[in-house]
């Protein structure tokens, strides 16, 4: 890619130095997971079609003709369960050989099933007429023997078949057509029912028995794809969830409620209070906005700009290219709302050059994890999970994004200083000229941020969300087109179906913590909780927090950001909200535990594929993310003490709380590092710990005594270490 600078001892600075264009490749290419389907000919065309035709009805329904609430959110469910059927498979793949493919008669056995669920989509038709024709209800007999048996028989039948069916990757498995046809009958009869006033029923023992049919298999299909795209412990918890609507009633103490019929729960999860809810109201509208928003982004090769600029800019310095991936990952991570796919798309890149300039593989890989996680509290887009809380709590977006900037300054402060720290304590070097693009051509395409000024600019001007996505959304397309990477309208066709594709896990994921959501909902065991949090908040307000931490911590672990959060704002936040606490400081307490559940073991998702990246053990990995990203589980608790934190306060409150937290921030990286301007001794690292926690914490009278320590600390280490300590180990 580059040629290198002449090598010989002493040659001339003048020497004819060739920098490489571009260090990213790559950076935008779809990630293709191991059980995604792989088509060919016209079976690519299908799929894609569908792709694009399932983005291209969020644009045109969210911009153009709004459908009724409920019909566009079940659509909305119901097409991303179609596409990911057809993606996802339900099991390995047979080898190129095929040797170990299914035997014939698993495939016979998912053609029969074709025939429940197609008979159980011609009743839906039939419904339909029925209702069209003047009837108040259906005949409960016929929405049993005639859609609910045979739906129930072909969805149960057909995720059983899907899990041990072993077929080429470039082919649709039939049990999963079976499971597509089932998405169509469920929803189908939904949107019937809920576009009459029988939605009105819901819950009641007046609720039409098809209702809790359709809703089972739709739960059932949602908790199979969710496994497909996101793994096993949302659907665990879901499980556990589900399984407390009807053990409730038997369990002691302030776990026991009255209890649920199958009727009444089924027939209400699937409605605003559960499935419908906040999540899916957020992932139908302003999350899969982004999504297309982001997709625009790859498809006309931004996010290797973005990739080559932080190159450009931070190379360089000592431990440069961890440096990058703090600015290239946080960025990136802030748009496409996953910490862990993220850690995938621009780790690949930045933790084997990390490695290349010295930093260990546990470090590399940790550093990118935490960056990459550090993303999703990164304003203005701040992943999805903002949005959520936009949704749940009625504050307007912009103040969120406002109230998140001091917090997310200093967790990337905290990363840059101890990468920069451990850079300085191990004598890393940063990369060579020759190694990185121009600085001086980069600029030259700095236009190519256009589209995320817009977008700031628009929400800021007073736009709504979703104009403002979708203004931003056509700058991406319409700036592609005096960069290289020009966007014509197979790009913009290929934008739409990428942003399809990668739409899935997250609506998926969205309608899975739904569920959830609604079982908190109904069963009300948030507000036992809530209760649980008062009493101890009767003891101690501190020890209420933490006891809110460690919940909000083991509900995201092994979770996705988006339903992580979701989940503890309807476990714990509600809690933290009774004994006193602001909502806006609430919930972003529970988000920054939620997000930050992707970097703390045993199950952290982000360090895991870090690890998978770098090659060293994923634990090891996990604990030196944790380690890196420490200061996200200090600031939260500041929220509380020093609202300035939020932007809530005077400005010269909101200046001060800012300067001396970030000077703490410092400190707790030195602390952390053993390193300030050289080693640091044990007693001083003490007395560092305890500074940086009296600067982080905000009080006037804290914030004086943790500058006399800083100053102290920075006096003496300046006298000890002037000219720089030598480093311990040598890169």
């Amino acid at each position: 890619m580059s040629n290198t600078s002449d090598p010989r001892p002493g040659a001339s600075e003048e020497a004819v130095v060739k920098t490489p264009d571009s260090i990213a490749e790559g950076v935008d290419e779809d990630i293709v997971e191991s059980n995604r389907r792989l088509y060919v000919g016209w079976h690519w065309l299908a799929v894609a079609a569908l792709a694009i035709l399932y983005s291209g009805f969020h644009l045109f329904s969210l911009n153009v003709y709004p459908m009724e609430t409920w019909s566009f959110r079940i659509v909305h469910i119901a097409g991303a369960l179609v596409l990911g059927y057809a993606l996802y498979a339900g099991s390995r793949f047979a080898n190129e050989e095929g040797t170990d493919r299914s035997p014939a008669w698993l495939a016979w056995a998912s053609y029969a099933l074709l025939i429940p669920a197609a008979y159980a989509l011609v009743q839906v038709f039939l419904m339909n007429q029925t209702i069209s024709g003047g009837a108040m209800r259906i005949d409960p007999q016929v929405e049993t023997w005639h859609f609910g048996y045979p739906l129930l028989a072909a969805t149960a039948g057909g995720i059983l078949l899907a899990w041990s069916y072993r077929q080429a990757r470039e082919k649709l498995s039939p049990a999963d057509l079976v499971l597509m046809v089932c998405a169509v009958a469920s929803a189908g009869y939904l949107l019937v029912m809920f576009n009459t006033p029988l939605r009105a029923s819901t819950g009641t023992a007046f609720a039409p028995v098809g209702i809790t049919w359709a809703a089972i298999a739709g739960s059932l299909l949602i908790l199979e794809l969710t496994r497909r795209v996101a793994g096993l412990a949302l659907v665990i918890i879901s499980a556990i969830f589900l399984l407390y609507v009807f053990a409730g009633p038997y369990l002691p103490g302030f776990l026991g409620y009255p209890g649920l019929s199958m009727n009444r729960f089924f027939s209400q999860v699937y409605t605003d209070t559960g499935i419908l809810g906040p999540t899916t109201a957020v992932s139908s509208t302003y999350i899969i906005l982004f999504i297309i928003f982001a997709a625009f982004l790859q498809a006309s090769k931004v996010g290797d700009y973005f990739v080559n600029f932080a190159f450009a800019a931070a190379g360089r310095a000592r431990g440069g290219p961890a440096k990058v991936a703090i600015f290239a990952s946080g960025l990136m991570g802030m748009i496409n709302g996953t910490s862990a796919g993220n850690v995938v798309s621009t780790g690949s890149l930045t933790i084997p050059l990390m490695k290349k300039v010295g930093y260990p593989g546990r470090s590399a890989g940790a550093i990118e994890a935490a960056a990459s996680t550090g993303g999703q509290i990164m304003p203005p887009i701040m992943g999805a999970g903002a949005f959520i809380m936009a949704e749940i709590t009625g504050i307007p977006y912009t103040e969120i994004a406002v109230a998140a900037l001091i917090p997310a300054v200093l967790y990337f402060a905290s990363i840059y200083f101890m990468v920069d720290f451990e850079a300085a304590r191990k004598g890393m070097r940063g990369m060579r000229k020759d190694e990185i693009p121009q600085f001086r051509r980069l600029v030259k395409q700095i236009y190519l941020f256009a589209p995320i000024i817009i977008l700031i600019a628009a929400l800021f001007m007073g736009y709504s969300v979703i104009r403002a996505g979708t203004l931003a959304t056509a700058s991406a397309a319409v700036v592609s087109w005096i960069s290289p990477n020009k966007m014509g309208p197979g790009a913009i066709l290929r934008a739409l179906q990428l942003a399809g594709t990668m739409s899935i896990q997250i609506i998926a994921v969205c309608a899975c913590a739904g569920l959830i959501v609604g079982v908190i909902s109904l069963t009300g065991v948030g507000a036992r909780f809530s209760s649980l949090l008062l009493g101890l908040a009767g003891v101690s307000q501190l020890l209420a927090l933490f006891f809110a931490m460690c919940i909000s911590i083991l509900l995201g672990m092994g979770m996705p950001t988006t339903a992580a959060y979701a989940v503890a704002a309807s476990v714990v936040a509600p809690g933290l909200i009774n004994i006193g606490i602001q909502p806006l400081v609430a919930h972003f307490f529970v988000f920054y535990f939620a997000v930050v559940s992707a970097i703390t073991p045993p199950v952290a998702l982000a360090s895991y594929a870090a690890a998978g990246i770098s090659g060293d053990n994923a634990m090891s990995t996990s604990v030196a993310s944790f380690k890196i990203g420490l200061a996200a589980f200090i600031v939260p608790f500041m929220f509380f003490y020093s609202p300035a934190m939020l932007m809530e306060g005077s400005w010269m409150q909101i200046l001060r709380v800012g300067v001396t937290a970030t000077l703490g921030i410092v400190l707790l990286s030195a602390t952390v590092q053993a390193w300030f301007f050289g080693p640091v001794k044990a007693w001083m690292r003490l007395v560092m710990l305890v500074g940086a926690l009296f600067l982080i914490y905000g009080g006037i009278y804290t914030d004086i005594v943790g500058l006399a320590i800083g100053a102290a600390l920075f006096l003496l280490q300046r006298s000890s270490h002037g000219g720089g300590a030598k480093p311990v180990t040598s890169s």
